[in-house]
């Protein structure tokens, strides 16, 4: 729970100020997909806008916490000392299951 807070609380941050900074520079009327005029409505735009930047932050939010495990908790085995399986390194090592 901590992390997804760690996560979600300061991507929201990043998706407010990202969707204030984008359309500032864009009117959400004169944006168009696949070619075409977008037939959304200013609010469905800024919806949208802010749940898109949110979800990017989020995302690189959910990176970063990856990326920082320490060796020790990539490298950790799941199982108990008595639960691993015959011929695994770890099997004699009960601290190896964290």
């Amino acid at each position: 729970m901590k992390k997804a807070i760690w996560i979600l609380w300061p991507s929201f941050i990043v998706g407010g100020a990202g969707e204030v900074l984008f359309f500032t520079v864009f009117d959400p009327k004169e944006l168009y997909l696949f070619g075409e005029p977008a037939s959304l409505s200013r609010h469905a735009a800024y919806s949208i806008g802010f749940f898109l930047c949110w979800a990017f932050a989020a995302a690189s939010s959910a990176l970063t916490c990856f990326l920082q495990r320490s060796a020790n908790e990539v490298n950790q085995c799941p199982l108990p000392a008595g639960g691993r399986p015959d011929g695994c390194p770890k099997r004699e090592d009960p601290h190896a299951a964290g």
